[in-house]
């Protein structure tokens, strides 16, 4: 029998965010730095809205958890300002008043909807974080071999989730491992939403930004 995380882990593969084409176009050094830097506004959508995701899921835990969950909120929360670092070597100054594209915004509330109990929530976030360390590896080898972006307050965001989602999806897949297997197909309904709504946020990027090549 495969556990949940493992039947997850499949659905990650194959909705991998590494094989949209804004990424593809990233590691392929095809992205010019305004298209970078249009990518860094839309993202921070997300990333600042995380921490909020894990603030759902603190309602629904038990408490011999809320510990660890509220650390890796508070974790999330610290990460906001190294992305706007790394939007700054993009040339953008002022990004927290930049509100996002209505697809953007579409994308990170289908996220949000997720989070409805422990179990949806560890489900969705699994699907949010557990290819993260894999994914920031490899934009961090097209920063530096395409884009010349190799200084330490531009790289953070992604050195951090190297190792910082690793420990995050391991919480998740605890959760995930106590869920019956009548009811695996359900979460697995909710992981694969998630990776929808990740998957449609790199649409806004590459609609908006990309198309006119």
């Amino acid at each position: 029998m495969n556990s949940l995380a493992k039947k997850i882990d499949q659905l990650i593969e194959q909705k991998s965010l590494l094989k949209h084409p804004f990424y593809q176009m990233w590691s392929d050094g095809k992205l010019s730095k305004e298209m970078l830097a249009g990518y860094s506004k839309e993202y921070f959508q997300m990333v600042k809205a995380v921490p909020s995701f894990v603030g759902e899921i603190v309602k629904f835990t038990p408490s011999h958890m809320i510990s660890e969950i509220k650390a890796n909120q508070q974790e999330e929360a610290e990460h906001i300002e190294p992305w706007a670092h790394f939007a700054v070597s993009l040339g953008i100054e002022n990004i927290t008043s930049y509100s996002g594209l209505d697809k953007t915004n579409y994308a990170v509330t289908e996220l949000s909807g997720l989070m409805t109990s422990l179990e949806a929530g560890a489900a969705a976030m699994y699907a949010f974080e557990k290819e993260i360390p894999k994914i920031s590896h490899t934009k961090l080898e097209g920063l530096e071999k395409f884009y010349g972006i190799t200084t330490p307050d531009a790289t953070e965001y992604f050195r951090l989730h190297m190792e910082a989602d690793i420990r995050h999806a391991a919480t998740w897949e605890k959760i995930l491992d106590k869920i019956p297997e009548e009811r695996h197909g359900e979460f697995l309904a909710v992981a694969e939403k998630s990776l929808d709504a990740q998957n449609h946020l790199l649409d806004s990027c590459y609609e908006s930004y990309c198309t006119s090549l």
